[in-house]
């Protein structure tokens, strides 16, 4: 049996100013590191083989800090592009209101809430899936079926995609599958990565 821990990085500079952010690289805001902190007190009773988080620098900084806090800093880590955010293409750097105004709230919700239609020159869920699942399937679920621990700090986004290949979940219902920042997930797995158990730390 293995154990996999997921979250999402801790607030960003852009969450707190409400804009799309994707792949454009913001830091943690004071709110975020002190949420990764937080996650990292949770991560004290496991202990992980490895690590891994997005390209960008949100998440790399939440998985640093949550290790450090829970005395890990030393566990082999990985950053990769296929866990990155969702890219939201012209949206990005828009603030969420304005964009409403712009194109209507209904389009919106459509590119936010749809699994299968993107906004323009960005991706949908449906897209992010395409390389987050491959990634892990390739990567991760290998070490995680020897029986290695491993945690992963990613984007909400990024995370719906593993959570709805994980827990088996149609769009419908990882559309409205709520991901809160630095909220570690834990899932134990069976040798065929078959969920025994999933719950919020």
């Amino acid at each position: 049996m293995a154990t996999l821990i997921i979250f999402r990085h801790g607030q960003s500079v852009w969450n707190l100013e409400n804009k799309f952010t994707g792949w454009v690289d913001v830091e943690l805001s004071e709110k975020g590191i002190q949420e990764a902190k937080n996650a990292g007190e949770k991560l004290k009773p496991f202990k992980f083989d490895l690590a891994y988080a997005s390209a960008l620098k949100r998440a790399q900084n939440t998985l640093n800090l949550a290790l450090e806090v829970s005395n890990q800093s030393h566990v082999p880590t990985t950053f990769n592009e296929a866990l990155n955010e969702r890219m939201y293409g012209d949206l990005q750097g828009l603030d969420k209101t304005e964009t409403a105004q712009k194109f209507g709230e209904e389009q919106v919700k459509i590119w936010r809430r749809s699994y299968d239609i993107a906004p323009p020159n960005g991706e949908s869920l449906k897209d992010t899936a395409a390389r987050v699942i491959p990634y892990f399937e390739t990567e991760i679920a290998p070490k995680l079926k020897s029986g290695k621990n491993i945690v992963i700090a990613a984007h909400g986004n990024s995370l719906r995609a593993l959570i709805m290949y994980l827990e088996k979940m149609t769009p419908a219902q990882i559309l409205e599958f709520e991901i809160g920042t630095a909220v570690p997930r834990l899932y134990e797995l069976d040798e065929n990565l078959t969920v025994l158990k999933a719950q919020n730390l």
